[in-house]
């Protein structure tokens, strides 16, 4: 018996049940997240898919076949691509919770070093730089698509479509510092709204022709096909665009976890989504002269203004999933070491992964803006939109052969069956885009490659900037017989050289003892090593190895979707009794370089110029591992790449 008389197991059963019940209100709460920023790039598709198939520059005839051939190929694509692809499968392969093409990467690479690391590094990276191509479009599509809308309720706004987007969008970027969750909590109740709108806009047109549910039989696709040949897979680009948001959500799976996305998909997004699509085909079996803008000639007359502003909110949303992917996507790249320091703050005390890196925030909200100035139509942009994000597809899904195969351990049949049947769908759109290059496709196509470039440009600039330092450095064990020895006096206090590799001098202490000859009484060498895991075990944070009394070799361990405090490390390096640490008396040595460009040393000049730049854009280590400013010493060299 309790204190209280009630039974220990009573008293036991409410505890969980007060558990369970909170597991369900933050797993409903985490789904409305998820509704407001994960599903906002498919969920605004409705906006445009349709009425490109049958009135884009690809547009085909309004007859029955065609409507049942396109709704066919709608609905599978939304079940075999987004359910079946990527929420039950490709989901699977999350990296200790963290999504998105360099999680996977990481998921997959093998150990030792060769062609197979080579190849799955150069495409995952790839694949990742594509997604920022798909990053400066999403929003421009999604939102003027939506203020196209006010054209269909008259001309007189045609003048104004344009001016009216780029204040939305700079609303937008400005609203990203407030945080994924704001964001989120803003939205997700808009966006539930949006996707009833959209079921209840279907149910009125399907009621009247119901006979347009039977377009879920993939035969209808299939004769499509037979029927049209090549201009089929034309206009399979098109239909492409239900799709575009699948990347998105996979990157997005730290923000929220799977349960919460999975959820909100097959309860909501999903049925709503398929509804609306057979609502607009109802719509032009009754009228094929609708096809201008089926979607919003959906809604009787007195609503269009109010759907045009829900849309509108709508398409803001569909932004921010895309943006908060490319936050994610920047954070592990970053941490991989295939992007300089940018500046990164976490917007959230209890869920991981909500970020907002303002350079980033700031570079696609100026692409954007030139987009919408150079495209000015949702039609014009529709031909650019998608060849990025087929191609992140076709990668991610040979990624995942490797997942299914090598850790999940599935037959090799089975395995290659299921990557067969992706990578089917994924040539096929991927075949269909490219006809898409010469009127927009590359746009993403140059931005893929333009990212590409830069990261294997840093990987590449900082492996050479390792090796130069190397020759001003000397091997630890002589640093330690110099300190234990009286080569040099010893000044009160503790020193602290941060540095990239712990089994070498760093070269700010090399650098002291040149100019400076003096030691301090203790001098810690701390080395911030970023793991192929997104988070590290905490019991295993710190490893201490003690080379001399008064001399020490310090690991830190984090994962590649973590941030660093060296003053909360500090803190725990406290409660070690071996050292003495007064946090009052210490210094932080770092080495400053001067990067100079050469010819006659490792890269290509043009590939040292593209280096020098992107380390002068880079984040301070002191600011970016947040070394308390006040106690930093620095000391400059110059070094040539």
């Amino acid at each position: 018996m309790t204190s209280k008389g009630m039974p220990a197991s009573k008293n036991g059963n409410r505890v969980k049940q007060k558990l369970t019940d909170h597991k369900k209100k933050k797993l409903l709460y985490l789904s409305l997240l998820a509704i407001g920023i994960v599903y906002g790039d498919i969920g605004t598709s409705p906006l445009y898919a349709i009425r490109e198939c049958f009135h884009g520059p690809h547009g085909i005839e309004t007859t029955p076949d065609n409507i049942f051939g396109i709704l066919s190929l709608v609905f599978w694509s939304l079940i075999l691509v987004i359910s079946i692809k990527y929420l039950l499968i490709i989901f699977k392969a999350d990296h200790n919770g963290e999504g998105g093409i360099l999680a996977l990467m990481e998921f997959v690479r093998p150990k030792k070093k060769g062609l197979r690391l080579g190849i799955i590094s150069a495409l995952g990276i790839f694949g990742a730089a594509l997604l920022y191509g798909d990053g400066v479009i999403t929003p421009v599509i999604s939102v003027l698509s939506a203020i196209e809308g006010l054209e269909v309720a008259t001309p007189l706004f045609s003048p104004f479509i344009i001016p009216i987007t780029i204040i939305i969008l700079l609303g937008l970027f400005l609203f990203q510092k407030k945080g994924t969750s704001l964001v989120g909590s803003v939205f997700g109740p808009v966006t539930v709204v949006w996707f009833l709108t959209l079921a209840v806009l279907g149910i009125s047109v399907i009621i009247r022709r119901p006979e347009i549910l039977l377009a879920i039989n993939p035969y209808y696709a299939i004769h499509f096909f037979i029927m049209h040949g090549t201009h089929g897979l034309i206009v399979l680009g098109v239909v492409f665009l239900v799709v575009t948001g699948g990347e998105a959500l996979y990157a997005d799976i730290g923000h929220f976890g799977k349960a919460p996305i999975r959820l909100a998909w097959f309860t909501l997004v999903l049925p709503s989504l398929v509804i609306n699509y057979f609502g607009q085909g109802a719509l032009l079996l009754e009228n094929p002269e609708l096809a201008s803008n089926p979607f919003y000639l959906m809604a009787p007359s007195w609503a269009l203004y109010p759907l045009v502003v829900l849309a509108t909110m709508a398409t803001i949303i569909a932004s921010q999933a895309v943006i908060s992917g490319a936050f994610s996507l920047t954070f592990q790249a970053i941490q991989l070491g295939y992007l300089p320091r940018f500046v990164v703050k976490h917007t959230s005390d209890e869920e991981r992964g909500q970020i907002f890196i303002p350079k980033i925030n700031t570079m696609l909200m100026v692409g954007t803006i030139l987009i919408v100035l150079g495209f000015k139509t949702s039609s014009n942009l529709a031909a650019a939109y998608g060849l990025a994000v087929t191609m992140t597809m076709a990668i991610t899904s040979l990624l995942a052969f490797i997942a299914m195969h090598k850790i999940w351990k599935w037959g090799l049949l089975v395995s290659t069956l299921v990557t067969l049947l992706f990578l089917s769908i994924d040539l096929s759109f991927l075949g269909s885009n490219l006809a898409k290059i010469a009127s927009g496709g590359w746009l993403p196509l140059s931005v893929g490659i333009l990212g590409l470039s830069m990261m294997l440009t840093w990987k590449k600039g900082r492996r050479y900037l390792s090796i130069q330092l190397k020759k001003i450095t000397r091997p630890i064990q002589a640093i330690v017989a110099d300190f234990q020895s009286d080569k040099y006096p010893h000044v009160p206090g503790t020193a602290i050289y941060m540095t990239s590799n712990p089994k070498s001098v760093p070269p700010s202490l090399s650098l002291n003892l040149k100019h400076n000859k003096i030691f301090h009484e203790q001098i810690l060498i701390l080395s911030i090593n970023f793991l192929q895991i997104p988070r590290a075990n905490p019991e295993h944070r710190i490893h201490i190895e003690n080379l001399a009394p008064g001399f020490f070799v310090i690991t830190a361990n984090y994962g590649f979707m973590e941030s660093v405090d060296v003053s909360t490390l500090i803190e725990e390096l406290k409660k070690n009794e071996a050292l003495k640490i007064n946090t009052k008396d210490i210094t932080y040595v770092l080495g400053h370089k001067t990067l100079i460009a050469s010819r006659s040393v490792g890269m290509n000049i043009w590939q040292d110029k593209i280096y020098l730049f992107m380390s002068k854009n880079s984040q301070k280590a002191t600011a970016y591992f947040k070394v308390p400013q006040k106690n930093v010493f620095e000391i400059g060299t110059q070094v040539s790449i």
